[in-house]
């Protein structure tokens, strides 16, 4: 009994645990070098957007707020907007999410939960060999082939989902033998396919990621509540990586809204608001810098700049928002 009386108390659960050693001179210059990088990396950040910003400022103060609503892209003139690009960008950006995220999902789930362990490091490397494909060769291979060979997909979207605002393509019968390809050619819809196929690595990295570090006890207890393969997956993996999901979606966003090679050698520029994804005709805020840079004015180079200056607020918006979600995902609060 006199032992534990003379025993010193307990520190509180809550309280910090006291230091012993003061932290050394290498632990001071690893703080510092971390502290450095990421100083730098949002100085390179801020030094992009006022570089943006400072060369865009001629073009912003001669259009105003129609730099907004235009559609045309006449910068000499001093008739210039972004409205007819960026809208563009959006629907190519959404086309490839729909035609990315579900083969994204379903291979991440094969390589996380159903393949054989040999098969899973393979084909863990096919995926991420695919985000080392550089850009280029996927607009070789989208305006070369895939999309005359591959002509009658839009053709058959066209005729069974015509009655869809989006889906469909005027001026053409798609029940009509006769008519032309070239209608169903570069369009939003083949540069969103292509761009889906080179953002799916990207997804799906951060699903696999997230679905293997689902808990392995809520696995084990499914089972023993007499789960199958599948409700185990559909009750413990994908709540559990339901923030993983929304973020590498996010980040696939952002990466698809900058694409300018795969797209600018697919689509055919159209300064106008088409909202026919089938349609020839379209184009993005990338593409467009690619496409004009070359034989540019001085005025149509701040136009540019301020075109750039716009897209790059709006990456910074999507990758901040996934940054925000995956961060929140890594707690596996969504698991039930």
């Amino acid at each position: 009994m006199t032992l534990l009386m003379d025993a010193p108390p307990v520190a509180p659960p809550d309280e910090p645990r006291r230091r012993v050693t003061a932290p050394g001179g290498v632990d001071r210059v690893f703080r510092l070098l971390l502290r450095c990088a990421g100083l730098a990396v949002l100085a390179v950040m801020a030094t992009v957007g006022l570089f943006l910003l400072t060369q865009g400022a001629e073009a912003f103060s001669a259009a105003g707020f129609d730099f907004l609503t235009t559609q045309a892209w006449e910068p000499d003139s001093l008739n210039f907007g972004i409205a007819a690009v960026l809208v563009g960008t959006l629907l190519i950006a959404s086309v490839a999410l729909v035609v990315a995220f579900p083969l994204a999902l379903g291979v991440a789930l094969y390589i996380s939960e159903y393949a054989p362990r040999r098969l899973k490091r393979a084909l863990t490397s096919m995926v991420d060999l695919m985000a080392a494909v550089p850009s280029v060769v996927y607009g070789l291979f989208g305006s070369v082939y895939l999309q005359w060979q591959g002509v009658d997909v839009p053709r058959w979207l066209s005729l069974q989902f015509g009655w869809v605002p989006f889906l469909h393509v005027d001026g053409v019968d798609p029940t009509d033998p006769l008519a032309t390809d070239a209608a169903y050619v570069t369009s939003t819809f083949w540069a969103g396919l292509i761009v889906g196929f080179m953002v799916m690595p990207f997804i799906c990295s951060v699903m696999r990621e997230s679905f293997t570090q689902a808990p392995q006890g809520e696995r084990e207890g499914a089972y023993a509540l007499g789960a199958t393969r599948w409700g185990m997956v559909r009750s413990v993996v994908l709540p559990f990586g339901r923030g993983g999901m929304i973020g590498g979606t996010m980040l696939g966003l952002g990466r698809a809204l900058g694409e300018t090679i795969a797209v600018a050698m697919i689509i055919a520029p159209v300064f106008a608001i088409q909202t026919q994804i089938l349609g020839s005709g379209g184009n993005s805020v990338s593409a467009l810098i690619a496409q004009r840079w070359g034989a540019a004015s001085p005025f149509g180079l701040s136009a540019l700049m301020a075109a750039g200056l716009a897209l790059f607020v709006l990456t910074l918006v999507v990758n901040f928002a996934a940054s925000a979600v995956i961060a929140r995902s890594r707690s596996g609060q969504g698991s039930d």
